[in-house]
This record gives C-alpha cells, sequence and structure tokens, in this order.
C-alpha cells in the first residue's frame, strides 16, 4: 500500500535506507546475448512488465528509445479485480504493470529487458519492490509469444550465470492473458508530480540511472 501512502509523507519522515536503496539501484549489465535483430522497418510490438510501484516502471520506460508508450495497469488477475484499491489488498494475482509499445526498428526487446533489469526495478526481491510489499510489486516478464519467453529467460539465466546480482533473479516470467490498464489519475503520475517525496527518492533518480548506464538508450523529453 506504500505505493499509494508514503507519496504523502513529508520528505524527512521517511526511512533513510529507502533513499540509499534508491539512490544505488541501477546496475550496468551485459547486453542479452539471446535477442532479435532490430527490424528493417517501422513497426509496433508490446510487452507487459511489473517491478514494482508502476508509477516508476511507466517514467523509466517514457525515457526509452523507441518507445511509443508506456502505460500503468494490471496483469495476472481478472478483469472484475483490475481496480487499484482492489490489487493493492494483494489477493487479486494482479500485479501493477506497465504495457510497452516499442518500435523494433529502434529497439529490441532484448534491449527494454535491459534497461528492465539495469535501471528499472531490483530483479532479485521477491513480493516487494524498496518500500512498497505485496505480490502486487512482484517482479514478472508477461510473454506474448514463444520468442518472447525465449529471450527473457535467456537472459535472466545469462545474468544469474554471470551473477551480476549479489542474489538470484527472482523474476517470473508467465504468459499473459491480459492487460487491464489503470485509473487515469495513475497515468504519468511521477511526471506530473515530480516533488511529492515518494517520486522524488524512488521514482525520479531510476531515469537518471538510465541516462547515466545505457545512455544509448536514453531519450529526453
Amino acid at each position: 500500500m506504500l505505493c499509494k501512502t508514503a507519496r504523502l509523507l513529508p520528505i524527512f519522515l521517511l526511512d533513510s535506507t529507502i533513499a540509499c536503496r534508491a539512490s544505488s539501484a541501477a546496475v550496468k549489465l551485459p547486453s542479452p546475448a539471446v535477442d532479435e535483430p532490430l527490424s528493417k522497418s517501422k513497426s509496433q510490438q508490446t510487452l507487459v512488465l511489473a517491478g514494482g510501484c508502476f508509477w516508476g516502471i511507466q517514467a523509466v520506460f517514457k525515457h526509452v528509445k523507441g518507445v511509443i508508450s508506456a502505460t500503468s495497469g494490471y496483469a495476472g488477475g481478472s478483469a472484475a479485480t483490475a481496480q487499484y484499491e482492489t490489487v493493492s489488498t494483494g489477493r487479486t494475482g494482479h500485479a501493477e504493470s506497465v504495457r510497452v509499445v516499442y518500435d523494433p526498428s529502434q529497439v529490441s526487446y532484448g534491449q527494454i529487458l535491459q534497461v528492465f533489469f539495469s535501471v528499472a526495478h531490483d530483479p532479485t526481491e521477491l513480493n516487494r519492490q524498496g518500500p512498497d510489499d505485496g505480490t502486487q510489486y512482484r517482479s514478472v516478464i508477461f510473454y506474448a509469444n514463444d520468442e518472447q519467453k525465449r529471450i527473457a529467460q535467456a537472459y535472466i539465466d545469462q545474468l544469474n550465470r554471470a551473477k551480476v546480482f549479489p542474489q538470484p533473479i527472482v523474476t517470473q516470467v508467465v504468459p499473459l492473458q491480459g492487460f487491464y490498464p489503470a485509473e487515469d489519475y495513475h497515468q504519468d503520475y511521477a511526471e506530473l508530480h515530480p516533488n511529492e517525496p515518494y517520486i522524488a527518492i524512488n521514482d525520479l533518480p531510476k531515469i537518471g540511472h538510465l541516462k547515466q548506464t545505457l545512455p544509448e538508450l536514453y531519450v529526453g523529453k
């Protein structure tokens, strides 16, 4: 529930360890050894990712080269329970997720995953992310086809073998059954509320990390 409540607290009341965790979350990762080649023509492809509060994930992918849109929403549960207050109970099967639509002639599926694992979240945290706790904040790659599944699992195996994180990756790789856009007030939340303590501590640093660690994939706004 802290995705909703922590942002309302004065910044000096938030645990300093949260700020330390947010500021040191970026990791420079190797490129995926298994990936799709860049397309020779423009088109649109879609993937759905979950990794903590969707505000920060959406904010990061708004700044990734080739991304056409990033939409906050819910995946993993049914349409009947795809509302914020219900999802926040942690009993719906949903994870706060982001649907990323991208141009595969500019950025590959594997590069999108490189951003996801490098700067968007910590893939070694189980059923939590930073200050947010619960299954709705779990790390998930929802694949739409066998090729997405193959690339995602191969990259996780590659990163685990390389021991780039101190703990094993716990990201789930599961089929996408449906994506349900979140309420309007959740869309572009970080961009619209940059001075809120939760956003300033947990989300805005991720954009800086993207620019610093993967400058070739960063675009300003």
